[in-house]
């Protein structure tokens, strides 16, 4: 792993994030020779299509094709 002192990363570190990403290569960030943090690369974005993205997030509970009452008493009932 590539190492660079804080004082230079600080200066540089626009240029260390894009050779980051580009390379795919963490650089080690040290501070007086101990290190403060590892620039390691984002994970690569898996891309999903839409259809199915609400998949298994509701769940249906009862008959969704039969009918829902007697046709006969469809013209009887009154809403309130």
């Amino acid at each position: 792993m590539k190492e660079i002192a804080i004082s230079k990363f600080k200066a540089t570190c626009l240029a260390v994030l894009e050779d980051v990403r580009r390379t795919r290569q963490p650089v080690r960030v040290t501070r007086f020779g101990k290190p403060v943090a590892d620039v390691v690369p984002p994970k690569a974005e898996s891309k999903k299509s839409w259809a199915g993205y609400m998949q298994g997030t509701w769940e249906i509970e009862g008959d969704i094709v039969g009918p829902i009452g007697a046709f006969d008493d469809w013209g009887k009932r009154r809403f309130k």
